[in-house]
């Protein structure tokens, strides 16, 4: 494992002029790590930007087979990293050595997929419209359609996923995938990691020829905003909380060019158990759904922070078991200081409202987040209480009972957009509640059935988006092939010669892709 320098990553080179220095720590005893890292000055983060803009030409025109080796070079790299590097990822974030291992495949499971719609050609959505010069009254001119990289790219790196929605996370593979370069702005939580990752990066990027500059890395509180405003940035990647991508969004469009931000914020997923999966299975859901609850701490987007279901004796039951076996759960710990304090301010919230009740969960004390269950009245959603909406991240869930199947829909109108949602039922229920899908497709990005939310799939029809405050822009997804689209622009090509044309839309398709041709799909 390679030593840690703690300089910033411009144009493949590093750089350290600055006079701040961080420290990583570890995240179970707070004992500081023996690393030191430089805080980025205006100047590196500007050298940075810089260095993105010079490697953007060359790496946007580069063949989408190159960007692919390149891609399944960092995946490779990441696959290489020894035991001492999840030891040390596990150090910085407390989460257990084979939860480490299991996100590292599936950070290298990103890369090998956005490989492998870089090498279909898909991602390019080819159109072309061929001259129709006999036309009556008026001929049409040739005209064809491709898209391309938006330009360098800001990402933000998530707290919660260390590699998955980090350094070599979802939003940078889009990004590289759509020959955008990245400067990526190093979570204050785990920034050894982030340099053992950026590492791996930069050795796949020499190992391919990219250009330099292709991946930037800088450290540092404050550095985000030079960032976001720097003219040479033309779009934000960002995982993390509504108040920071809400801050991000605003000055993206408040610059003299705005830029879009897409960012996964805020989200309470809630889970609609229906009356025959109660009576059918109720005891079996109460356990599935607690250890949903409490999984990875409940430091998850998708955690289920919001349970419904409909006034019966079942449900009673239900709540009663759920009650219980939350109080069974251990204290565990979170990924660093601040998400627990976090936690603490979301749960002396809940505890302060007055028609919320704590069913079960200890007082928060020490450095360990301890799981909670509250129930609140139908009516704090239905007034449009904002506390139910925001969400608590950590291991808690709020429960909500509702008098009937109109009042349940009254109480699904008044969330705000979530990330997903959740139907638990027999096939009667289903059926019966056939119109909650309707009502749930204009509020998420992922509709469940019997299933829990914590887990998103990396692939093709994966959506991990939705409404606003879920993410900025309910059209994209932060998870999965589509993201590739959030950093890409159509380009139109008018009685373009066809020596001139990009591969993708010659006459004679030597990329073999698919292409909408005068209406119709062809290859």
């Amino acid at each position: 494992m390679p030593d840690i320098l703690g300089h910033n990553y411009i144009g493949g080179a590093r750089s350290a002029t600055g006079s701040v220095t961080l420290h990583s720590h570890d995240a179970t005893t707070g004992e500081a790590l023996p690393y030191a890292f430089i805080q980025a000055t205006p100047e590196e983060v500007d050298a940075a930007a810089h260095a993105a803009a010079a490697a953007y030409p060359t790496f946007r025109n580069l063949p989408a087979t190159r960007r692919a080796e390149f891609l399944e070079a960092i995946a490779a790299q990441l696959d290489a990293l020894g035991a001492d590097f999840v030891a040390l990822v596990t150090r910085e974030t407390a989460l257990p050595g084979a939860r480490i291992q299991g996100e590292r495949a599936r950070t290298s499971g990103q890369m090998r997929l956005f490989a492998q719609v870089l090498r279909r050609g898909d991602f390019y959505a080819a159109r072309i419209d061929h001259a129709l010069p006999e036309r009556q009254p008026l001929p049409r001119v040739d005209l064809r359609q491709y898209r391309i990289g938006v330009g360098p790219v800001a990402v933000f790196g998530a707290s919660n996923f260390p590699l998955a929605f980090s350094t070599a996370g979802g939003d940078t593979a889009a990004a590289l995938a759509a020959g955008c370069p990245v400067v990526f702005k190093a979570h204050s939580g785990h920034m050894a990691t982030a340099a053992f990752v950026a590492d791996a990066i930069l050795r796949a990027a020499e190992q391919t020829d990219m250009p330099k500059g292709v991946f930037n890395m800088i450290y540092g509180a404050g550095v985000g905003e030079a960032l976001v405003k720097h003219p040479a940035i033309q779009a934000v990647g960002f995982t993390g909380s509504l108040k920071g991508g809400r801050a991000l969004c605003d000055m993206a469009a408040a610059r003299p060019q705005p830029i879009p931000v897409f960012a996964e914020m805020s989200s309470i997923n809630p889970v609609l158990v229906l009356p025959e999966a109660l009576r059918v299975r109720g005891e079996h859901i109460a356990r599935e759904l607690v250890a949903s609850v409490v999984q990875g701490c409940g430091q998850f987007c998708t955690n289920p922070g919001l349970v419904i279901g409909i006034h019966s004796p079942e449900f009673t039951a239900f709540t009663a078991l759920l009650a219980t076996l939350m109080s069974e759960q251990p204290a565990q710990t979170m990924l660093n200081v601040g998400t627990l304090r976090s936690y603490e301010r979301g749960v002396s919230a809940l505890l302060d409202h007055p028609h919320v009740t704590r069913l079960a969960g200890q007082t928060q004390h020490g450095n360990q987040a301890q799981p909670q269950v509250f129930k609140a009245a139908a009516s704090v959603l239905l007034k449009g209480d904002p506390l139910l909406q925001e969400e608590v991240f950590g291991p808690a869930t709020v429960i909500v009972e509702v008098a009937d199947k109109a009042e349940l829909q009254r109480v699904l109108n008044s969330l705000h957009g979530q990330l997903t949602a959740t139907l638990i039922g027999e096939a009667q229920d289903l059926q019966a509640h056939s119109d909650l899908l309707v009502l749930l497709e204009q509020k998420v990005g992922r509709v469940l059935f019997n299933g829990y939310p914590t887990g998103v799939e990396v692939c093709d029809a994966m959506v991990h988006g939705g409404p606003y405050p879920a993410t900025s822009d309910a059209r994209g997804t932060s998870v999965g092939s589509l993201a590739i689209e959030r950093f890409l622009r159509p380009v139109c090509y008018q009685n373009c010669p066809d020596a001139l044309l990009p591969d993708a839309l010659k006459n004679a398709n030597p990329l073999g892709i698919a292409r909408l041709v005068d209406g119709r799909m062809t290859h």
